[in-house]
């Protein structure tokens, strides 16, 4: 089966809002064993999206198109797709009904503009959302079977797996691809790839390719099988062979973050960690509690900008800041420890850096950053320079993540090699 993605909205055009409903079509399309030949977007305008329908419909054997369904009068999906079929739109009291049930749930009556969500191009067949006031379209076009569905994501997902999963597996004669990234910190993408490259050459199954991510690499693996034991079968074996081959640089699978890596870990030795950062302003400390029970092992987290607050809240003292810099190796060991101990917490980690784009110097240039780690064998700090030809948002975004990797390594007793990290400097506490 091949099958062609379209999503329909100027706010999507335009960039301001991310077109998430596609990529999420894409992996169910990819499981049920689709192809998918394109992803196209059109803003709203009813000659362009009635060409990229026809269009699409000439090429694929299914097509599926969200968005342009509301009742304002910048939604014309509905007649384009009636233009496209050469059928007049036509009004369905049924659904005009149904429609103004979903207000009268709300205790409201229902905007006579709404009854437009009502029209469907003769011969059609409409498809009831159950959740919202857009109801779906279905038609034969050409060749292919089109899908129209509401651009909420939530609204599409329901009718999608409702109302086009049975039929398309129906149609898939049991073929089956399935997805899934495994993902490395620690390397880039060319070391990665090297340790890995048989694995990626072209024509086998499963399909093996690696992307970087916000400095995170991820390999992705697809697999094909004549059934969906198969596929598992074949992408399992393959993704024991990647972690065998890449260690712990691998810290998780698909939606698994480096926090949650982390989290496990602690909870697994019921230990606990605190934060004390400056550059990264809290971002640690957010990412660490976004990961749902991280009550249990994080305790708390400061962020010390200036330097009066690193010696008021971390007992950094002043003539240290004043001989070595705010940012320094000797800054952050300091903080470091001053967290641990005011924390009482079993893990510390800290930052201080110029995440830029002013600040830097000749010696200290923007992208420069200490983390500091210490922890129940004592503490260690790591110079990183990451670039000054990164944004103040990667610098900060990446010191995060060197920060959690560290942490994460030392929990695994693992050595710690990082392409970033310069100066791997012991501290003098002793934890």
């Amino acid at each position: 089966m091949k099958a062609i993605i379209i999503s329909i909205g100027d706010e999507l055009l335009l960039g301001r809002t991310v077109d998430t409903n596609s990529a999420w079509l894409s992996q169910q399309l990819a499981g049920l064993g689709a192809t998918i030949l394109a992803h196209v977007t059109v803003g709203d305008d009813q000659a362009e999206t009635r060409d990229a329908i026809d269009q699409a419909a000439r090429r694929a054997d299914w097509v599926l198109v969200s968005g342009g369904l509301g009742p304002t009068p910048d939604d014309l999906t509905r007649e384009a797709l009636a233009e496209a079929l050469g059928a007049p739109l036509e009004l369905r009291e049924e659904f005009v009904e149904q429609i103004a049930g979903f207000f009268r749930r709300f205790g409201k009556e229902m905007p006579e503009r709404n009854k437009v969500q009502a029209m469907f191009p003769i011969g059609s067949t409409a498809i009831e959302n159950t959740c919202g006031t857009a109801p779906g379209v279905q038609a034969r076009l050409h060749d292919a079977e089109v899908f129209v569905m509401p651009g909420v994501p939530r609204e599409m997902k329901i009718m999608f797996e409702r109302d086009a999963v049975p039929q398309l597996s129906a149609r898939s004669g049991g073929k089956v691809i399935l997805t899934e990234t495994l993902w490395t910190f620690g390397q880039g993408e060319s070391t990665v790839a090297a340790r890995i490259a048989d694995l990626m050459e072209r024509g086998r199954n499963p399909a093996v390719g690696t992307t970087a991510y916000d400095a995170k690499i991820g390999v992705r693996i697809f697999s094909g099988g004549n059934t969906r034991a198969e596929a598992e079968r074949l992408l399992e074996a393959t993704a024991d062979e990647i972690r065998a081959r890449l260690g712990a640089l691998v810290y998780g699978r698909g939606e698994e973050t480096l926090a949650d890596a982390v989290g496990v870990l602690l909870r697994e030795r019921g230990q606990t960690v605190a934060t004390a950062e400056s550059c990264t302003g809290g971002l640690i400390a957010k990412t660490l509690t976004d990961v749902s029970g991280s009550s249990a092992y994080f305790l708390s987290g400061v962020v010390t900008y200036s330097n009066a607050a690193k010696t008021a809240l971390l007992g950094v003292p002043a003539d240290l800041i004043a001989e070595h810099g705010a940012v320094s190796s000797e800054v952050a060991e300091a903080m470091v420890i001053g967290c641990r101990g005011r924390a009482g917490a079993d893990w510390a980690l800290a930052t201080t850096g110029i995440a830029g784009p002013t600040g830097g110097t000749a010696e200290k240039p923007v992208g420069l950053v200490y983390v500091g780690l210490d922890g129940p064998d004592g503490c260690q700090v790591r110079e990183y320079r990451l670039g000054e030809h990164l944004g103040r948002d990667d610098v900060r975004s990446r010191s995060r993540w060197a920060a959690l990797s560290l942490l994460r390594l030392c929990l695994l007793g693992e050595k710690i090699d990082s392409t970033w990290s310069r100066v791997p400097r012991p501290c003098g506490g002793t934890g």
